[in-house]
């Protein structure tokens, strides 16, 4: 099932949803596999390690350090992987309002992590955004 590729009813459709809990992205050095006992949300690998998101809690019990404390926003519309538009209209939404993101795209849905102090502020800001472009 593909996902939906129109910018404006991508917008007018995102309902965006604030996950329970904070999220942290942590890393660890080489190419190992993710240790046991994690459940990160996502992973990346890069030259320089594994970068793992996962539960602040998670993180703090295995020890990993972190410096970025977010909270984790769902955009709940399937958006096509080839969409174009849809990440710069909602960073540009949130850029406005001085609220970083940093976006991970699922195979369903766009995943945003914001700073957790404002993940309530950048879900309204959002809905915001998604109110307007059914006008």
């Amino acid at each position: 099932m593909s996902g939906e590729s129109d910018l404006h009813k991508l917008l007018s459709g995102m309902r965006p949803e604030l996950n329970e809990g904070q999220y942290v992205f942590c890393t660890l050095p080489g190419a190992g596999p993710v240790p046991d006992g994690l459940a990160p949300v996502a992973t990346v690998r890069e030259a320089e390690g594994l970068t793992l998101v996962l539960r602040q809690e998670e993180a703090d019990a295995a020890g990993l350090a972190y410096d970025y404390t977010a909270g984790w926003i769902t955009l709940r519309i399937h958006s096509a992987l080839d969409a174009v538009g849809l990440t710069g209209a909602f960073a540009a939404a949130l850029a406005e309002r001085g609220l970083s993101c940093n976006v991970i795209a699922g195979y369903h849905h766009d995943h945003l992590f914001v700073a957790a102090d404002r993940a309530a502020e950048a879900v309204s800001v959002l809905e915001e955004l998604a109110a307007r472009s059914t006008e």
